[in-house]
């Protein structure tokens, strides 16, 4: 099995064999939480003009995500996980998008498979790859609006990669680093608390908390839906 780490929305146009497409502060810990509270349909879309399309077409539909870590005008919801932690989601379908996440997922065009990162359902991930033994993985690291590398994504991608390679994964240590020593800390800390509430940070860096990934499948109207893999 081959392992490579590529950065940014370059590195998902390069992305090749199972991709996974990072993204740990904060889009595809949103979305396990969104999932883990019965949504029906998760759509995640690049262009934040097709996300008001849908939901003009289709008025019922959540809208969910941010520009600039910022909830956009007539969105239902922002892109943080305590903000909708207690939500009930039970046959919605929520549209979801993002300054990165989500962005990657619309440029892996040359993917077999692509499948989302974060370290709520890390273990989960791991396992899938194990069990899929692909002759390729490609992990992306989507960073910060997907124009400048994170700690938190390139950190889940080493460590994801280090436990597959039979080497031991210290997350301890890389929660500790990201408390103490990444500037992503800091900006957690010091957002507008109605966009990033400090409670993000903890949510975000809770190890294995599902144990499902979440597959990317053709939808209708050339859309994906993030569907759940129970492992």
């Amino acid at each position: 099995m081959e392992i490579h780490i590529y950065q940014l929305i370059e590195g998902a146009r390069k992305a090749k064999g199972l991709t996974v497409i990072i993204d740990v502060f904060r889009a595809f810990s949103v979305a396990c939480f969104v999932t883990a509270s019965g949504v029906k349909d998760l759509i995640p879309v690049g262009d934040i003009q097709t996300a008001y399309r849908l939901k003009e077409e289709n008025p019922d539909y959540i809208l969910m995500g941010e520009r600039g870590g910022l909830i956009q005008p007539g969105f239902d919801y922002g892109n943080s996980p305590s903000s909708i932690e207690f939500v009930d989601f039970t046959g919605k379908t929520v549209v979801h998008t993002t300054s990165a996440g989500t962005q990657g997922i619309a440029n892996a065009v040359g993917a077999d498979e692509i499948i989302t990162g974060s370290f709520v359902n890390a273990q989960a991930i791991i396992d899938y790859i194990r069990m899929k033994k692909p002759a390729s993985v490609s992990l992306v690291c989507m960073g910060w609006e997907a124009k400048e590398e994170a700690d938190e994504d390139t950190l889940f991608a080493q460590y994801v990669k280090k436990v597959l390679e039979g080497q031991p994964g210290d997350f301890n240590a890389i929660a500790h680093f990201m408390r103490h020593e990444s500037r992503t800390g800091t900006f957690l800390d010091t957002r507008d608390p109605a966009s990033a509430p400090p409670r993000d940070f903890d949510l975000c860096l809770s190890l294995d908390k599902f144990n499902f990934v979440l597959k990317a499948e053709p939808y209708r109207d050339s859309l994906v839906r993030l569907q759940k893999v129970n492992l």
